[in-house]
């Protein structure tokens, strides 16, 4: 069994939408469950204190997927909760359970929370009215060591109290740094698509790009997602690993097996000359078809050409994304379904005049984390271009297009 090094540093790093509520160095309040629902007189009255889109970036999304919703609820159910408390984002909750300080930290403040005001790069008019911007600490830099790993943290694991405990970062604009230490993504205006159980969408904006706030469809989930330096990344999103397992129900998911791809490819010439499409969307009020039911058309019975149908969906809807947020130039795709060949290709066929790259291995959020921490790390291989299929599908994008059309169109 290889032996690791010693443990020099801890970067956190999680998910958006989560916050949790410690009083007198306590957790009072774990974070909500963001899929969990809200009732629907909470949610109607939160509507009309927020912050319109234009200056928050943040969608009105359903649930608790805005973190502002989460804080109304909780302080309507008890009026208490947050008196004399510390609202912590999850990244920096776990960095302050490991060293005691608290900070908070702008890519996770400015996650779809309704909490930050991404052009002034300060809390919200809704955080400031509610009080909640006092209950936030000081907003650090999430590549800035705030402490060291306490002494019931080093006691407990037997780690070195001299470790440093980093600030954190939102996990999808930690995936956003490690694709911008590839030389095809630093220099200019490009696209990261992150695959997971989210799809998401970020424009690294060039310096000559023009942007506003409300150039963006906030009603078909388009965002400004803030990254780690505090700068507006126009972002698109859908729940496309969810919806691929409600497609699959159950069966095996090999889109991504390595084993698996020349397979999935050979089915392609099938599925398209079939017609055989899945119309959006499966994960209801979210991503660019909200208010759309998804269903199969001419549904085959053999799992490996669903299998393929299901991938070219995926990159059909990550292709209206990457339109929303006007994607014109280099694409890179990381995450689970870079590695699936279908989705890959068809984007690079469906988007000709952009370069669309994956990476030779992981180089996702874990690895943003840890050039956070090491500024100067570099990826230690370059990034692979993506080819083309060997068909045309742009009649089969346009046949979904007005599929969609139509169902968007039905009360």
């Amino acid at each position: 069994m290889a032996q690791l090094g010693p443990i020099k540093s801890i970067m956190t790093i999680g998910h958006g939408a989560a916050a949790a509520i410690v009083r007198d160095g306590a957790l009072v309040s774990p974070p909500m469950d963001y899929e969990g629902e809200i009732a629907d007189e909470l949610a109607s009255s939160y509507r009309k204190l927020r912050d319109p889109f234009v200056q928050s970036g943040s969608p009105l999304l359903p649930q608790g997927l805005n973190l502002g919703a989460q804080l109304f609820a909780l302080e309507s159910q008890s009026p208490d909760a947050l008196e004399n408390a510390h609202i912590l984002l999850w990244p920096q909750y776990w960095a302050w359970v490991l060293s005691g300080v608290m900070a908070s930290e702008c890519s996770s403040l400015g996650c779809h929370t309704d909490l930050w005001n991404p052009i002034a790069g300060s809390p919200s008019g809704l955080a400031t009215v509610r009080g909640w911007d006092k209950k936030l600490p000081p907003v650090r830099f999430a590549g800035a060591s705030i402490g060291k790993l306490s002494e019931h943290w080093a006691l407990l694991t037997g780690l070195s109290p001299n470790i440093d405990v980093y600030c954190g970062a939102h996990d999808s604009n930690a995936a956003l740094v490690a694709a911008s230490r590839f030389d095809q993504v630093r220099h200019g205006d490009a696209t990261i698509l992150s695959t997971g159980t989210w799809f998401v969408a970020m424009r690294k904006l060039g310096d000559d790009a023009a942007f506003e706030i409300g150039d963006l469809q906030s009603e078909r989930d388009c965002l400004v997602n803030v990254d780690v330096n505090g700068r507006m990344v126009p972002s698109a999103r859908f729940m496309g690993g969810r919806e691929i397992e409600q497609l699959l129900d159950g069966e095996m998911n090999n889109l991504d097996c390595p084993t698996d791809q020349a397979a999935l490819i050979s089915n392609v010439p099938l599925v398209v000359n079939s017609a055989t499409m899945i119309m959006p969307s499966f994960a209801a009020n979210v991503g660019p078809f909200p208010n759309t039911k998804g269903h199969w058309v001419n549904a085959p019975s053999c799992l490996s050409q669903r299998q393929t149908a299901i991938a070219l969906y995926a990159a059909l809807v990550s292709d209206v994304m990457l339109d929303l947020i006007n994607s014109q130039r280099t694409i890179l795709i990381e995450g689970r379904f870079a590695n699936c060949e279908v989705y890959v290709r068809a984007l690079a066929s469906l988007r000709p005049q952009a370069q669309i790259y994956v990476s030779p291995t992981a180089m996702d959020a874990s690895f943003g984390a840890l050039c956070l921490v090491q500024g100067d790390l570099m990826p230690p291989q370059e990034l692979l271009s993506v080819s083309p299929l060997e068909i045309d599908l742009f009649s089969y994008r346009s046949q979904w297009h007005k599929s969609a059309k139509a169902l968007e169109a039905q009360p």
